[in-house]
């Protein structure tokens, strides 16, 4: 018998996901990483939940319609993590013609069922607080709803539900090698406790971009080297973190004169994100296993774009912060990196000596219904366990019940929150409990417990909620406390930064 009855290898959105879609139907699921959970592409994005706009320029309309779905189910099951929108759409009288956005909004508002976003509308820019931070020439606009999301707490609230219902999670743990024979998988895994051999009945690979070079490098059946099933395109998309260039809580779509668009997004109270650039990479540039960092000229375009809309433009000496990460598109024969299909593919190799699924492309709006269709597939392969489950399911954190009697459910939830969390620890400072809140959402007792926090490790960090990320959050190092599990990297120094580092590697 085997030790699990699946292997998924991956520990971004789309194999966190996976593994909490089969926990829950009741199938035994390991799930190894490399690196941390999120650490690359899951945890790069431009943090948006949303349908994607500028796709249906290139008549993706079922994917449009997919992710609007997608959205609205998401925005109820983490409202914690996941928060509406609003987005303010310049009008440049050279780009796009108004009776072609009007149009693109109306689908967008139409082409799925939404409850909890407001729809679009035209904007007098003139004279109004949205159109203060502009160049005076930009004089109308229009106004949309989308979703921000906190993409590396998305994954780990995932990895936490997988865990609880039964799944085991290995982080810092690469798979060596997987053997097909004999129907099962026999993997060879480094964890930090040494190495460790299992088998499964079927192995998932959702390596992002690596899923081809994982294939190459790791999985033999007895013909030798199992040969991946399609090519990807491999996009870098650049973001940098400026202190904030207005004072209101809406987001800007700004378009740029080589046709692709770039974001400002207010960010962590005090900053604006500014991204993203497309930037085409071959497979060998991601070799090391890491991703390559933004690069000058990608800072330069997006301050450019930012100076070509707004009345204060920025350099690049203003950037806090900047991340890149690699986008695993599906190579569609596309033109540009930016025409390439955001939409992923499912297949299912059952000539291997054992089952394999491999996860292609993909985008973070979609991961739980690309994780559902993963899982319906596994389940029809190996017979027996239990059907879907993720649609209506909220992620843990969700449930403000403990705290809130007859809560609303969805963003309305999080309000009350904050207000109960300040009520019964009104001696701790109000930023440092919504933060909590946003985070952990209804469990915040878990890390608030008594009160009582410890010593202040580095600014707004005590030692009630390290110890938490450490035992339940599989957190290990500085870099995954600053920039994964909380982005107070942004407000720490180096030597604060080091602090976080000693006390996580000093014995208990």
């Amino acid at each position: 018998m085997a030790d699990f009855d699946v292997l998924v290898v991956g520990g971004g959105i789309n194999g966190v996901g996976i593994a909490r879609d089969l926990a829950g139907r009741g199938w035994r699921v390991l799930l190894c990483e490399r690196d941390d959970l999120a650490a690359h592409t899951s945890s790069a994005s431009t943090k948006l939940i949303h349908g994607g706009l500028r796709y249906l320029e290139y008549r993706e309309f079922g994917l449009v319609r997919k992710a609007l779905q997608e959205r609205e189910r998401l925005l109820r099951a983490a409202p914690h993590l996941i928060h509406p929108l609003r987005f303010v759409m310049p009008h440049h009288p050279q780009m796009r013609p108004a009776w072609l956005l009007r149009l693109g909004l109306f689908l967008y508002d139409h082409l799925a069922h939404r409850e909890l976003l407001p729809g679009s509308a035209g904007l007098d820019l003139r004279g109004h607080a949205l159109g203060a931070p502009l160049q005076p020439q930009f004089r109308r606009g229009f106004l949309y709803s989308d979703g921000w999301v906190d993409d590396a707490r998305l994954v780990i609230a995932n990895a936490i539900d997988a865990r609880e219902r039964g799944a085991e999670i290995l982080t810092r743990s690469p798979c060596l090698e997987a053997r097909a024979a004999q129907g099962l998988w026999q993997a060879r895994l480094q964890t930090p406790a040494g190495e460790r051999r299992l088998s499964a009945r079927l192995l998932v690979n959702a390596t992002g971009p690596w899923a081809a070079s994982f294939v190459e490098q790791a999985l033999r059946d007895d013909a030798g080297l199992v040969p991946p099933a399609r090519r990807l395109r491999l996009v870098k998309g650049s973001h940098i973190v400026v202190p904030r260039l207005y004072g209101h809580d809406h987001a800007y779509l700004l378009q740029g004169a080589d046709g692709r668009i770039v974001f400002t997004i207010p960010y962590q109270q005090d900053f604006t994100l500014v991204g993203t650039t497309d930037l085409e990479l071959a497979p060998q540039d991601i070799a090391s296993g890491r991703t390559p960092g933004i690069s000058e000229a990608e800072v330069a375009y997006l301050c450019e774009q930012v100076g070509r809309y707004f009345s204060r433009g920025i350099g690049p000496s203003e950037v806090r912060w900047s991340f890149a990460g690699v986008r695993p598109l599906l190579d569609d024969d596309a033109g540009t990196a930016a025409a390439v299909t955001r939409d992923y593919a499912l297949d299912l190799d059952t000539g291997a000596g054992a089952p394999l699924l491999h996860v292609w492309g993909g985008k973070l709006t979609t991961y739980r219904r690309l994780a559902e269709e993963s899982a319906d597939r596994i389940t029809a392969q190996l017979g027996g366990g239990q059907g879907a489950w993720t649609a209506q399911a909220p992620l843990p954190g969700a449930d403000v019940s403990a705290w809130v009697t007859g809560a609303p459910a969805g963003p309305a939830a999080l309000q009350a929150l904050q207000t109960a969390v300040q009520a019964r620890h009104p001696q701790l400072p109000a930023p440092l409990l919504r933060r909590l809140c946003l985070a952990y959402g209804g469990r915040v007792d878990r890390v608030l417990g008594d009160g009582r926090l410890g010593l202040e490790i580095a600014p707004g960090l005590f030692e009630a909620e390290l110890r938490h990320l450490q035992r339940e959050e599989w957190a290990v190092s500085a870099e995954d406390v600053l920039w994964r599990r909380s982005k107070l990297g942004l407000r720490c120094s180096a030597d604060e930064a080091a602090r976080v580092e000693r006390w996580l590697h000093e014995p208990a």
